[in-house]
């Protein structure tokens, strides 16, 4: 996966598009965008949305501290860019907004699920403590889940911009 030097201005770019609108949404708990643009930039960019994916964690990291909360984002997002990689390429046109939709809301559903196992190793939490810290989530995971699913409804828009982008980009060359 060698990159060119656009593509690594490019990816570098769309990871600071993640954080930024990660940044701007947060007077609003679990309500942001950042499962609609991994999977629209999976979608477009296949193995390389990881570029943009990482650069996003590592900025987390960078900006908020490189502690015990940031280990799961190592993995949480590479499971929605998997889950996304998954998805049949040829999906019918009327179905791909609900299609991805209901990924993008899905993750949210799971996030505290697919984080628990992290927290329950880093913390000497039992199988039973992993369980209630899931359960302890729950309300926050059902906000997370509901606002992926709405904000979902942007991933084709991105889609489009960014395959719009990625044909004036390479036309200039």
């Amino acid at each position: 996966m060698k990159l060119t030097a656009r593509e690594t201005v490019v990816f570098a770019m769309l990871g600071a598009v993640m954080y930024a609108s990660k940044v701007v949404m947060e007077f609003a708990p679990n309500i942001h965008l950042l499962g609609a643009l991994t999977i629209a930039y999976t979608v477009v960019y296949r193995k390389k949305a990881l570029y943009p994916i990482y650069t996003y964690v590592i900025l987390n990291g960078i900006f908020y501290g490189f502690a015990t909360w940031w280990i799961p984002y190592l993995y949480i997002w590479a499971v929605l860019w998997g889950a996304a990689m998954m998805l049949p390429q040829n999906i019918p046109g009327r179905l791909k907004p609900l299609v991805y939709m209901i990924l993008c809301a899905a993750h949210g559903f799971l996030f505290g699920t697919l984080y628990a196992p992290a927290q329950a190793i880093l913390y000497g939490l039992s199988f039973q403590g992993m369980i209630a810290w899931i359960i302890a989530g729950l309300p926050w995971d059902f906000i997370h889940g509901i606002s992926n699913f709405f904000c979902g409804i942007l991933i084709v828009p991105i889609i489009s911009v960014l395959r719009m982008a990625e044909r004036k980009g390479t036309d200039t060359v």
